[in-house]
């Protein structure tokens, strides 16, 4: 389960550059970098270039978000659980402390004076 775990982790590091490096190509208001990819510009048209980045964008989030979901899965289905079961059993089974014992009242105190 660790292995996979792993994979997933690395899945979605993989997924979250490249969800990086789509949204930095993205034309924003400022113009952003895609003006200076001109060649898939000219090649795809300005505004195909623009919906496929946005469809690739979405597409990325998605895999993330179920990626993570997955890993989270695989995380809490781990073998860690029968090490937490032996702990949880462990506290369980504790005996109480005794409370201390408390003097009655009232309280007889000594006499400073005789000494």
């Amino acid at each position: 389960m660790k292995l996979f775990f792993t994979i997933l982790v690395v899945l979605i590091v993989i997924a979250a550059i490249l969800l990086t490096l789509v949204v930095l190509l993205q034309n924003g208001k400022g113009e952003g970098l895609a003006t200076n990819f001109t060649a898939a510009n000219q090649a795809l048209g300005v505004r195909q270039a623009a919906s496929s980045l946005e469809k690739a964008t979405w597409t990325l989030v998605a895999v993330i978000g179920i990626l993570s979901i997955a890993s989270t899965l695989t995380l809490t289905h781990s073998s860690g659980n029968a090490e937490q079961d032996a702990i949880s059993t462990e506290i369980l089974n504790q005996q109480p402390a005794e409370a201390p014992a408390f003097p009655t009242a009232p309280v007889q105190q000594a006499d400073p004076t005789a000494e």
